[in-house]
């Protein structure tokens, strides 16, 4: 089992993005990234020119680049940016089912985790139609990783779990974060920028519920699948998906593929975790078989 960068959920600036890739290249031990805007394509103009260049560095080191597609296309600019993305000799993730009609034919390609892929047909009409990598939805339970691994298996599809980052739960027509601030969504004036790993909603007795990320819904708490990898390495699960979070994602990644390796390290693991998640606060409950939130050490 090895590693898998997820895209950037969130609006970072342009050299927040160069140094990430950067280090991403030169320090982190995972075996490819998945780049580009998949939330709110008003992001991209302002950090579309280092997407290049962190291909070029990340191929240099060895890692395997794909391009994420928009996780909802509504415009018309929206549709060509999504058939562009076939044409950058790159596997293209795919974040929404419409993006399958504007790759070339016979192009392999990947599932990101927000397409539901549930069942056994579902992963067997993908098959066919080409994907080569599936990143499971993040709410499956056990049982059902180990059933789509195994389909996988036979079907020549690479099956990823989530491994580490707030977990994707919905995407909207409609900016939280501009009516948040008594904005609107064509007028929101990029406030989103202002939350690095999403803002954190609370309910009316402070509990920490939802995070919000533009027009996504994310969880609070951090899905982390750190100390259940033997069970999915048994599974057949054939990589982690780790979503970039401002925190220490080089150390994570280092933890997790010394775990892999099998070190004995769980403590060390689970510190490097809860340092790279906002509040510090984890959850893997949907593998251990309960409410997603929960966490069981």
């Amino acid at each position: 089992m090895d590693l898998t960068l997820g895209p950037i959920a969130f609006f970072w600036d342009a050299p927040r993005i160069r140094d990430f890739y950067a280090r991403i290249a030169d320090e982190a031990p995972v075996a490819r990234v998945v780049l580009g805007e998949f939330v709110c394509s008003k992001r991209l103009p302002f950090w579309q020119d280092e997407i290049p260049r962190a291909v070029e560095r990340l191929q240099a080191a060895g890692k395997e680049v794909w391009l994420t597609s928009l996780a909802l296309v509504t415009l018309k600019r929206e549709r060509q940016m999504t058939d562009d993305l076939g044409l950058a000799g790159l596997g293209v993730e795919v974040a929404d089912l419409t993006a399958l009609a504007h790759l070339p034919a016979g192009a392999g390609f990947s599932i990101s985790p927000l397409v539901n892929v549930y069942n056994e047909g579902t992963l067997e009409w993908l098959a066919a139609k080409g994907a080569k990598r599936v990143c499971l939805p993040p709410e499956l339970p056990p049982a059902a990783i180990a059933s789509l691994a195994a389909t996988g298996a036979r079907l020549g599809v690479a099956v990823e779990v989530w491994g580490f980052g707030r977990l994707p739960l919905a995407i909207s027509g409609r900016c939280y974060h501009a009516r948040l601030t008594d904005r609107s969504k064509d007028n929101c004036q990029f406030v989103c920028g202002v939350d690095l790993d999403g803002r954190t909603i609370d309910t009316l007795d402070g509990q920490q519920f939802l995070a919000v990320n533009g027009v996504q819904t994310l969880s609070a708490a951090t899905a982390f699948a750190g100390h259940d990898l033997t069970t999915l390495a048994d599974a057949g699960v054939q990589s982690l998906r780790l979503s970039p979070q401002t925190g220490d994602m080089v150390a994570l990644a280092q933890a997790l593929t010394d775990a892999l390796a099998g070190a004995d390290n769980a403590a060390a693991l689970e510190a490097a975790a809860r340092a790279a998640s906002p509040d510090g606060l984890l959850a893997n409950g949907y593998l251990r078989g309960q409410a997603g939130a929960n966490w069981v050490a």
